[in-house]
């Protein structure tokens, strides 16, 4: 089971490999509006690497519940 820091500690690297930048931080209520660059492709981008890394798959639901970083946390440590 990926614990809530696990999952942020993935996510910093996912993050930091799609954005090819390491100041980016993550917080609960970070969404894409707070990220110059953050647009539908980056957001497959990440999903697909979260998926990988985490080895788990998003349901379309799933992806239409998630406003921000912190959903996505939830939802990585609910399904991993």
């Amino acid at each position: 089971m990926t614990t809530e820091p696990q999952a942020y500690e993935g996510l910093a690297e996912i993050f930091s490999d799609v954005f090819m930048r390491d100041d980016i931080a993550l917080k609960p209520e970070l969404t894409a509006k707070d990220v110059d660059g953050w647009d539908s492709f980056k957001q497959i981008e990440i999903i697909m690497a979260v998926e990988e890394k985490f080895d788990i798959k998003f349901q379309t639901r799933d992806l239409d519940t998630m406003k921000n970083v912190g959903d996505l946390v939830r939802l990585i440590t609910a399904k991993g």
